[in-house]
C-alpha cells in the first residue's frame, strides 16, 4: 500500500468529499473549511480543513462563530498532516479541548484474515433493529465507560432514514452482549468505516474483536470496498497492526462548548 497515495485518497474522498449522507445532517464548504452540521441529535464539526499561518486563526474564529450562534457543541477533527503545523495549539488557544489522539489506520480489505473464528458458544447478531441497537449500545456503556444515550439516538436515526449506509453487529454469548461493533459505508468512495468496535471487559483477550473486523472486512470486500478505515485508541491498535492494518496519519478531536 502507497501511503502517500492512500492518504491523499483518504483526505479527497472521506474529508474534502464527504456527502451528507446520515440522516439530518448537511455538508458545507466556506472559508478554507469543510464542516458538517447534524443539529442538535447529530454530529457537528470541522472534518477537512486547508489553512497556513495567515488564514489559521480567522478561520477557526469564524467557525466558533458559526457554531455558536447554532448553539450547538462542536468538534475540530484535527489530523497530523494537517496545516499550519501548530493547529492543535491554536484550537486550544480559541477555547476548545482536546480528547486522546487516535492512529488512523487503513487496510486493504483483499489483505486483511476473513475468516471468523469465535470463541465456543459465542455467535454474531446483525443489529437491525431498536432491539439490535439497544444491544450495541448496552456494550458500547460496559466497554467505553460512557453513556449511550446519543450514540442510541444517532444509530436510531440512521436505522430509519438511512439504513443503507450502517452495518453493525453484536457477539452474543447466550443472551448476553459482549462485543459490539459497526461499518460504516461511505457511497461513491474506496473506504468502509470500523466505529465502536469494543468488548466488555470479562470478554476481553478471547480474539472476539479480531472476530468481528474480519466479519466487517468479509463485508466489506462482498460491497466492493478496496479499504478499510478505523480510528484507532491505544487498545485497539496493536490488534489491528496484527491484522495487517498500517498507520496513515492521527486524529485529535477538539471540541468546543458553546458560549452561555
Amino acid at each position: 500500500m502507497d501511503h502517500d497515495e492512500v492518504l491523499a485518497l483518504f483526505d479527497r474522498q472521506l474529508r474534502y468529499g464527504v456527502t451528507a449522507d446520515g440522516p439530518g445532517g448537511r455538508v458545507e464548504r466556506e472559508g478554507g473549511v469543510v464542516r458538517f452540521v447534524g443539529g442538535e441529535r447529530g454530529w457537528n464539526g470541522v472534518l477537512w480543513s486547508g489553512l497556513d499561518e495567515g488564514t489559521a486563526d480567522a478561520a477557526i474564529a469564524a467557525q466558533v462563530r458559526y457554531f455558536g450562534a447554532l448553539g450547538l457543541e462542536f468538534e475540530w477533527k484535527a489530523y497530523g498532516h494537517d496545516r499550519p503545523g501548530d493547529l492543535g495549539r491554536r484550537l486550544l488557544a480559541a477555547g476548545f479541548t482536546a480528547e486522546p489522539e487516535e492512529a488512523v489506520m487503513v487496510a486493504r480489505v483483499d489483505g486483511l484474515p476473513a475468516a471468523v473464528e469465535l470463541p465456543e458458544g459465542v455467535r454474531l447478531r446483525p443489529a437491525t433493529d431498536a432491539a439490535g441497537v439497544d444491544l450495541v449500545v448496552e456494550v458500547h456503556e460496559q466497554a467505553f465507560g460512557t453513556s449511550g444515550a446519543r450514540l442510541r439516538r444517532r444509530l436510531l436515526d440512521q436505522l430509519a432514514e438511512s439504513p443503507e449506509t450502517v452495518s453493525m453487529v453484536v457477539a452474543m454469548a447466550g443472551d448476553e452482549p459482549v462485543c459490539s461493533a459497526r461499518m460504516e459505508l461511505n457511497p461513491d468512495t474506496d473506504f468502509a468505516g470500523l466505529w465502536g468496535g469494543g468488548t466488555v471487559p470479562a470478554w476481553r483477550g478471547r480474539g472476539i474483536y479480531r472476530a468481528v473486523v474480519a466479519h466487517r472486512a468479509r463485508q466489506a470486500a462482498e460491497l466492493g470496498y478496496r479499504y478499510l478505515q478505523v480510528d484507532a485508541t491505544d487498545q485497539s491498535r496493536p490488534i489491528l497492526q496484527r491484522l495487517g492494518f498500517a498507520i496513515l496519519s492521527t486524529t485529535t478531536p477538539y471540541v468546543r462548548q458553546p458560549e452561555r
